[in-house]
Parts: C-alpha cells; structure tokens; sequence
C-alpha cells in the first residue's frame, strides 16, 4: 500500500510523508495514493521543531535498529521528506504494512 511514497536512495530510503500536527497520539494512519505520501498523525504541536522531532523518532523506531531517520525536505512544512539512512526499501516497506492505524 505504502511502495508509491518509497523510494530508495545511495544511503538509505526516502519517504513522502503529510504531516498532521495535534493528534492525540504519533503515528502512521494511512497512505494518500493521490499524493503518494504516507500520511502521519504527530502529538506534539509544530513549534520549535518539536513536531519534526516525533517524525524522526518514529521513523527511526520503525526502521529499527541502526537505522537513523531525519526530514531533508519540509522542515517548516505539512509536506516532508524523510530519509532512513541504513534502511532498505523492502525491510521499511514490510514494517510500514504491518504498522497498526
């Protein structure tokens, strides 16, 4: 479901995410086709980068271990870029399908 947001890079995955701040809880709830970008709800408020932070952290929790996620384009944006350094597209992709909404 998620394959159209992936897409792989040199050092890693890159992922197109739509960012929803103000959730009650951080995580990934559905796929957008139309955008092709995985659409996740943030808890934190998007001040200070604090909303960023939570996207990186469940990126990095999702790829798993020694995996390291960081937004490279969107910073100040609903719209973001993700790149999971160490991941590969097919490991990432399984482990966003099995991801509860």
């Amino acid at each position: 479901m998620f394959e159209g947001a992936l897409h792989e890079a040199s050092d890693g995955v890159l992922i197109d995410v739509d960012v929803r701040p103000g959730a009650d809880s951080t995580r990934i709830t559905g796929y957008n086709e139309w955008r092709r970008s995985v659409t996740v709800d943030v808890a934190a408020p998007p001040q200070r980068g604090e909303a960023n932070r939570e996207v990186e952290s469940l990126f990095t929790r999702l790829a798993g271990h020694g995996c390291v996620a960081r937004i490279v384009r969107g910073h100040s944006s609903r719209r973001k870029t993700v790149l999971v350094e160490g991941a590969e597209k097919p490991a990432l992709l399984a482990a966003l399908n099995r991801e509860p909404p």
